[in-house]
């Protein structure tokens, strides 16, 4: 059907991905009609002749502007003179900031049996380095042992930052000797997915184009570990640009079943954890990439609300859609961790200011919690230990209220356009040759595909993306302060586009071993009411008490 006479700028927009996904001795010749009427195909457009007489010089003026950006090289940190905003009109965040408060650790001493370390909660370990029965240089020094002894199976760590470990290690024993007590991450080990800038270190981004990548910064998380004492012991392991569990030394393995990868991208984050390798471990997510993990490896993971937690230093890979957040064995755990690496930097655009509140004493029954009643009816892998998990929620007091999510819009190519842009000079160069994995569903034909995306559908897509905020407030968060849904539902899509936070937790196990999830989102900003109805959870079942038999 001809389409209404658009001037040139629809022309522009419906050529400029076409016209802008190669480089070569071509770009010299003059486009023709053939040209346009190719590239309108690809954008469902269609032109008359005399539009596209009209359009020709106009798009030969643009691929000029083209060959003049690409004389630029972009930094992967350079953002875009664009913030994505998840707030509904209307919306403001939290401003009252009140007391952050941990449950107590109880008494606490130290196993019989050395190795059972592997498995206490930073809460425990914490109360063991404050009490100083065991130093921070013994406790680095057991997980760098355990490390070296399984990683070889698992695949889980890039580089283990040792002699670094070592010297942070040895600063926190003498700190907590002296009274000078940081709180309580102050000394305990952990690792960093390995997109996360270090200096001193490689930041490979999982990716061989990558893989003897220098950065002369340190992460701001990295940086805000390190102001709270926590010792930096790995750089782990991501499927090759923040897809999958396969990086350019090999595929990180699921500790529950090695013959098996641990799913991604936050691979070795995850494996790391479950295996008993880690304390904990940072993680990012863009579309499912500690949620996926996490529930592979049956550990505990936070998901924040875009924009809390600074991206600086961390590779992008979608600016309206990466996230930061903490891999642990418990709910607790994963807010102590966040409560030390939240908050504005200055250095990232999208943090916005607003208070943590979590209190480990406060009665979760007082939030208002929903359940998507579609998703939990309908049959699907965990569908048994879901049922049980409501149940479980149920027995605790909990009146569960019936919800639905708004119909999803077909906007995933807004992550892909936005990735092949963070990666624009991997495919102009032709160095996503080198990418271990070459398939159709892998980033190298991804990024090649965003380049057909047209301009102005990535932005009609957005505005659809901002009446699925206004739908999630109107529909979901108007009725309950947090909803309950299986993992790997229709919640994960919507809410990493929306930018609500999300706490994943281990709810069981298949019949092959293997873990199960369940999981917990909260209103924006509003992690404290989330890790309170997850933490409820796991306070009242024994999943994450359960370690892999291989590691033990």
């Amino acid at each position: 059907m001809k389409a209404k006479k658009i001037w040139f700028y629809a022309g522009i927009a419906a050529a400029f991905f076409v016209l802008g996904a190669f480089t070569g001795p071509w770009l010299a010749d003059q486009l023709t009609s053939d040209d346009v009427r190719g590239a309108a195909r690809i954008a469902h457009l269609e032109f008359t002749q005399a539009e596209i007489d009209s359009l020709l010089p106009d798009l030969e003026e643009n691929r000029k502007a083209y060959d003049n950006l690409r004389k630029t090289e972009f930094d992967n940190a350079l953002s875009p003179a664009l913030v994505f905003n998840p707030m509904p009109m209307g919306y403001s965040p939290p401003s009252i900031q009140r007391p952050v408060v941990f449950s107590s650790p109880g008494k606490v001493t130290l196993p019989a049996r050395r190795d059972d370390l592997a498995w206490y909660s930073i809460r425990q370990l914490a109360e063991l380095l404050r009490t100083r029965q065991i130093t921070s240089e013994e406790l680095t020094r057991f997980f760098i042992d355990r490390i070296k002894k399984h990683d070889p199976q698992l695949q889980c760590v890039v580089t283990l930052t040792e002699a670094l470990a070592l010297e942070q290690a040895r600063r926190a024993d003498a700190e907590i000797k002296a009274g000078k007590y940081r709180g309580l991450l102050h000394g305990i080990p952990y690792g960093a997915k390995d997109l996360l800038a270090k200096k001193g270190y490689k930041t490979t981004w999982g990716a061989m184009p990558y893989k003897d990548q220098m950065l002369d910064y340190d992460a701001a998380v990295i940086q805000k570990l390190e102001a709270a004492g926590a010792v930096l012991v790995a750089k782990t392991t991501l499927g090759a640009l923040a897809w999958g569990d396969v990086w350019f030394g090999g595929t990180t393995k699921n500790p529950w079943d090695t013959k098996t990868g641990s799913s991604g991208s936050s691979a070795g984050s995850s494996s790391a954890v479950s295996a008993g390798l880690l304390p904990f471990a940072i993680g990012t997510e863009t579309l499912g990439s500690i949620v996926s993990p996490a529930t592979t490896c049956g550990v505990t993971g936070l998901r924040p609300t875009f924009g809390r937690v600074s991206r600086h230093g961390a590779m992008a890979l979608s600016w309206s859609m990466d996230k930061i957040g903490p891999i642990c064995r418990t709910v607790q755990d994963c807010a102590i961790v966040f409560d030390a690496i939240y908050g504005p930097d200055g250095k990232d655009l999208a943090v916005v200011k607003a208070p943590f509140n979590f209190n480990a004493s406060t009665d979760p029954k007082k939030l208002k919690v929903g359940y998507l009643k579609s998703d939990f009816d309908r049959p699907y892998l965990f569908h048994a230990q879901d049922s049980a998990a409501l149940d479980v929620l149920k027995s605790l007091g909990f009146e569960l209220i019936p919800i639905q999510l708004p119909e999803l819009p077909d906007i995933r190519f807004i992550l892909e356009a936005e990735a092949a842009a963070a990666f624009d000079d991997l495919t102009r160069s032709n160095k996503d040759d080198l990418m271990v994995r070459q398939i159709r569903n892998a980033w190298p034909n991804v990024f090649r595909g965003a380049r057909f995306v047209p301009a102005v559908e990535y932005i009609q897509a957005n505005r659809r993306r901002s009446e699925l905020i206004e739908a999630m407030q109107r529909d979901v968060f108007s009725k309950v302060d947090v909803y309950v849904h299986p993992s790997w539902g229709s919640s994960l899509t919507i809410t990493n586009f929306t930018g609500h936070p999300c706490v994943v937790v281990p709810n069981g196990f298949q019949r092959n071993g293997r873990p199960t999830s369940i999981s917990f989102t909260s209103k924006l900003y509003e992690e404290g009411m989330a890790l309170s109805v997850a933490r409820a959870f796991q306070l009242a079942t024994e999943h994450h008490k359960k370690h892999p038999q291989e590691f033990l």
